[in-house]
C-alpha cells in the first residue's frame, strides 16, 4: 500500500508540470468559482426540508436567484431547499424551461460567447473531478444553462457564475436522483 501511494505521488509530481493547457487556465474564472477545484467539502447553506406555500405542483423546481435557493416542491406545502450559486452581474436571467437532459459527470465545452471572453480555456473538458460542471448536471430546456455541481463550496450563496446554477457536489447528486427529464423548473429573478 505505501509503495502505490508513493508511486501515486511521484507520478503525480511528474504529470503535474506537464499538463499543458489546463495547467495555464485558472478555473476560478471559468464558471466564476475560487482557486481550488479538487476541494470537496459539504454546503455552507446545508439541504432542509421547509415550509414551502406555493401553486406549484410537487416534483416542480423552483430557482430563487435573489435568495441564492433551489426548491423542490413537495406535497403538503413543503419543499426541500438547496444553498446555489447563481449568476454574477450581467448574468441573471428568469422564466420557465424543462429540464431537457441529464448527464452523470458531463463533459464540458465553453459556449463561444464564454470563449470570446476568456479565449485561454479549454476548448473541451471531459467529465470528471477537474470539470466546472462537477458530479452532475440537469440542462434547461434549449439554453446554454444548467443547474450543476462544483468542486468549490465556499461559491454557493455567491454570484459567481455565468448564469449556470451551480450546488455542491452532494447536494446536485441529490437533486438529480430526485427529478427527471421533463421536470419543470421556474428561474425567479
Amino acid at each position: 500500500m505505501t509503495r502505490v501511494f508513493a508511486f501515486l505521488v511521484a507520478a503525480a509530481a511528474l504529470v503535474a508540470p506537464c499538463s499543458g493547457a489546463l495547467a495555464q487556465v485558472d478555473m476560478r474564472d471559468v464558471m466564476g468559482g475560487g482557486p481550488n477545484f479538487r476541494g470537496g467539502g459539504s454546503s455552507p447553506i446545508p439541504r432542509a426540508t421547509v415550509s414551502y406555500a406555493s401553486n406549484y405542483s410537487p416534483g416542480t423546481v423552483v430557482v430563487n436567484t435573489a435568495e441564492r435557493r433551489l426548491y423542490l416542491v413537495l406535497p403538503n406545502g413543503q419543499a426541500l431547499r438547496y444553498g446555489i450559486g447563481v449568476g454574477r452581474d450581467g448574468f441573471r436571467w428568469g422564466g420557465v424551461h424543462r429540464i431537457s437532459a441529464k448527464k452523470e459527470w458531463p463533459s464540458w465545452t465553453p459556449p463561444s460567447q464564454m470563449l470570446r471572453r476568456r479565449p485561454d480555456l479549454p476548448r473541451h473538458m471531459n467529465g470528471g473531478i477537474d470539470n466546472p460542471l462537477g458530479a452532475r448536471a440537469m440542462y434547461l430546456g434549449s439554453t446554454l444553462y444548467r443547474i450543476h455541481g462544483s468542486n468549490e463550496p465556499e461559491t454557493i450563496g455567491q454570484a459567481v457564475s455565468s448564469g449556470c446554477f451551480r450546488m455542491t457536489n452532494d447536494d446536485v447528486t441529490d437533486l438529480y436522483g430526485r427529478v427527471s427529464v421533463g421536470t419543470t423548473v421556474v428561474v425567479k429573478n
